[in-house]
């Protein structure tokens, strides 16, 4: 019997994933917002990510991760700007390696999106009174009307930047994670440098689409120098602003996907929208997986679907069609953390339990 393609392993860069079911980054908004545990990894971060390790996702991906302190979407955003954090995180990476996972990281930067409060406690823009910080942004353009407008960046800010990603980027690779995923998706910085909604920069980084994809071309050069050749670097973006023929577009995104796989890019990940609030988007099952496959097809580089993909045959589909080289599964992981032991028995593949539940094999039938 063929095996089917979500259970064929895949190789990058000498990483080998035994199969193409994946945990995409989700943000818990749980850890300490200030003090020597800010932005440390505890216990709810222990339990969450090494309980779809051992429900076998064949990589999990770790929440969007602040590269500097104003990065962080909320005070309880998971950071990687200093040793202790680091610490925390090497637990982690060891627990999901202990369980046959591959361990992943997504780096990012909010930028207009930051200081905000947790989105169960309502999602507002945070004051200095309730431990808010002043926001920056590629220009002086606010998120929406409620949200204040951020401090444009220097020439010298945005350098900044750069050397932040590639810093965390080498705290990642020494607490062992085996991929590396810069966030430049869902309306923060690098993707607001990327749309001309939020970027209205008349220098370097403004104007033309070479300058406005600078920034994100300099991060992912500097986070493979980091890293080096033996890990996996890959890119999330969203594909469009749901804007066309306006706002960051699907034919921008092929092209931009093409300018980085010579820098070192292995695959992308493509979600879509974020940068623009209020913009219709017609989700619906798959609805993101045509500009994976686009970008696969046009581009030539390797590409993770991910969106409203909910069951095995449909995960199975994508793959067989060529959409894409893996499925990333986000809220279907959140219901079910065994949702990859249940689809390889739905695809005719005898999953691995671990053995201490051995007894419960049975039950995922």
């Amino acid at each position: 019997m063929t095996t089917p393609a979500l259970f064929t392993p895949l190789t990058l860069r000498g990483v080998t994933f035994p199969h193409r079911v994946w945990m995409a980054p989700m943000c818990q908004y749980s850890a300490e917002p200030t003090g020597p545990a800010a932005g440390v990894p505890h216990d709810w971060h222990l339990q969450h990510y090494g309980s779809r390790a051992v429900g076998g996702a064949a990589l999990v991906i770790t929440e969007a991760t602040a590269v500097t302190p104003e990065g962080r979407i909320t005070p309880f955003d998971l950071g990687l700007w200093d040793e202790a954090q680091a610490e925390g995180h090497r637990r982690l990476t060891a627990l999901v390696h202990a369980q046959g996972a591959k361990a992943g990281i997504q780096l990012a930067h909010a930028g207009r999106k930051a200081s905000t409060d947790a989105p169960w406690r309502g999602g507002a823009p945070l004051g200095a009174d309730e431990g808010g910080w002043e926001t920056v942004g590629p220009s002086a353009v606010p998120f929406a009307a409620d949200s204040p407008a951020p401090r444009a960046l220097s020439t010298d800010d945005v350098a900044g930047v750069v050397r932040a990603f590639a810093d965390a980027a080498v705290r990642a690779v020494e607490v062992g994670y085996d991929v590396v995923e810069v966030h430049a998706a869902h309306g923060y910085l690098l993707h607001q440098f990327l749309s001309p909604d939020s970027n209205r920069r008349g220098d370097a980084y403004g104007g033309s689409f070479e300058n406005r994809t600078r920034l994100v071309r300099e991060v992912v050069e500097a986070v493979r120098t980091a890293v080096g050749e033996g890990v996996v670097v890959l890119v999330r973006v969203s594909a469009t602003d749901w804007v066309e023929p306006a706002g960051w577009t699907a034919d921008d995104t092929v092209r931009l996907a093409a300018d980085l796989a010579p820098l070192g890019v292995d695959m992308v990940h493509v979600s879509t929208g974020g940068n623009l609030p209020s913009v219709r988007i017609p989700a619906g099952p798959g609805y993101q997986v045509p500009f994976a496959a686009r970008i696969r097809a046009e581009a030539g580089v390797p590409t993770v679907a991910v969106g409203m993909i909910t069951d095995a045959a449909h995960a199975e589909a994508v793959l067989a069609d060529g959409s894409a080289d893996a499925i990333a599964l986000a809220r279907p992981l959140l219901a079910d953390p065994y949702w990859p032991l249940r689809a390889a028995l739905d695809l005719g593949v005898e999953p691995t339990v671990p053995q201490q539940y051995g007894r419960a094999g049975t039950l995922l039938r």
